[in-house]
């Protein structure tokens, strides 16, 4: 009975036109194959780790500087005196001398101590540091060329491809990981001004801030910068292009200029975006345009929403102040924006950008409706309010329990535009306000102290 069954099984599973039999030498000869290629797939490795670990260095800065990334991630520096000597890393980018790592590794020091994979080390002279994108710059003089890595185009990197990270973590020199890129684009994290990061699940530690992420060809596609705490296999770096951008002006001029457009930008909501009737994340609304700055001279106005910079799309006030901020002064740049629902095209030459940072405003803002007392603009409002504007109506009162205190306007904001329509004077804000007795909603700009936003009051 059991013969019957064994044969009855055989003959079930037996595909017509294949043998019945498994050949043992054949099966022999197919696990050799995948083992020969997973072999070659690891030789990959073996060799590139190989050829990249004498560009990676070692760097000890001569003042402990600590950086915190408000809760959500932090650079994955170890902020305890107790950290083993090699708190940072570095990636040689020139046979000279010249090593990128992290501004947060180097904090405020004119100098670093810098080590080589041959155990040789040296003085480093910080040339230049960008705190804005936690890039710095250093030199060594060692006497010999270098190796020197290649930076990649971190524009082709594509999620799932595979990467290895370099660096000292806890200390332990030439630490190799490896793993996929998990995310791109990755921003909004607290670390710098211009974030654009590569998320990657290469194992990241502190010690490992400042060296390199490197593709399989030994291109550095990123500089590893920031961890999240008590998270595992979340790891940030740096795309390529920003360090090849932002080192470079920092080996010419040990500092970085950008380009600056003039605009107060500001966070969508819900109520903003259906007032403008825009799908979620698209473009970027322009609260403010700041008097003799490049976007004031090309036309740019408020309530202009920004779509793309030289055929870039920007959907985030982070992403403009990225593709700006990566342009030099008096370059002449292509703005398409939306204006009334109509897309518009418009010239901008881009002035150097100072210190004071791209202005977004975030209203204090409680959905609901409107009930306001106003007055025209005196001397003594200006002065007293602190207004710089000339033009407009200016809260007097917000009934307590209002639409409008609901909303977050208070006294002493000036309105000045109601549904798009300009409003310069009370008899703009009467003729206004007559037209939108019968809607649901109004859209109101609004100026406070020395800044402006919009606010939606839903007034059902």
């Amino acid at each position: 009975m059991f013969r019957r069954m064994t044969l009855l099984i055989l003959v079930v599973l037996w595909i017509p036109g294949t043998p019945l039999w498994v050949d043992a030498k054949e099966t022999r000869e197919d696990l050799d194959a995948e083992t020969k290629l997973v072999e070659g797939f690891q030789e990959t490795f073996i060799r590139l780790a190989e050829k990249v670990k004498p560009m990676v260095v070692n760097i000890s800065p001569s003042e402990r500087f600590s950086h915190s990334g408000n809760g959500k991630a932090e650079p994955d520096e170890e902020s305890s005196s107790e950290t083993p000597r090699g708190s940072g890393s570095g990636i040689i980018i020139d046979r000279r001398g010249f090593i990128v790592t992290n501004h947060h590794v180097v904090g405020d020091a004119d100098e670093v101590e810098v080590g080589l994979l041959d155990k040789t080390r040296f003085t480093g002279k910080v040339v230049g540091k960008d705190p804005d994108t936690d890039i710095a710059l250093v030199k060594i003089d060692a006497g010999r060329d270098l190796p020197a890595a290649v930076l990649g185009d971190s524009s082709q990197i594509k999620v799932g491809q595979w990467v290895i990270a370099v660096g000292d973590p806890f200390g332990l020199e030439r630490t190799v990981t490896v793993g996929i890129v998990s995310a791109l684009g990755r921003e909004n994290l607290d670390l710098s001004r211009y974030e654009d990061f590569i998320q990657t699940d290469a194992s990241i530690n502190p010690g490992n801030s400042g060296g390199p992420l490197f593709n399989i060809r030994g291109e550095v596609i990123g500089i590893n910068t920031a961890i999240i705490n008590a998270a595992k296999g979340i790891g940030f770096a740096i795309p390529s292009n920003m360090v090849q951008t932002v080192s470079a002006q920092l080996m010419a001029r040990g500092k970085v200029t950008r380009g600056w457009l003039g605009v107060g930008i500001q966070l969508w909501t819900p109520d903003l975006v259906n007032q403008f009737g825009l799908k979620e994340g698209e473009g970027v609304l322009v609260s403010e345009v700041f008097e003799e700055n490049p976007a004031s001279k090309a036309g740019i106005e408020p309530g202009d929403i920004i779509l793309s910079v030289n055929g870039q799309p920007v959907d985030t006030p982070n992403s403009l102040g990225r593709v700006v901020g990566a342009l030099p002064p008096g370059k002449k740049i292509n703005v398409v924006l939306l204006r009334n629902g109509n897309k518009k095209a418009i010239s901008v030459e881009l002035k150097e950008k100072k210190d004071e940072a791209l202005r977004i405003a975030i209203p204090n803002r409680r959905p609901n409706a409107l009930g306001l007392e106003i007055q025209g603009l005196t001397p003594e409002a200006v002065e007293r309010f602190k207004l710089k504007e000339e033009r407009g109506v200016l809260v007097a009162e917000v009934a307590p329990g209002s639409p409008a205190e609901t909303g977050g306007l208070r006294r002493g904001d000036l309105l000045r535009e109601i549904d798009h329509v300009a409003v310069d004077n009370m008899e703009d804000f009467r003729k206004a306000t007559e037209k939108i007795k019968n809607t649901e909603s109004v859209l109101l700009r609004v100026i406070r102290e020395d800044r402006a936003f919009f606010i939606v009051l839903n007034l059902k």
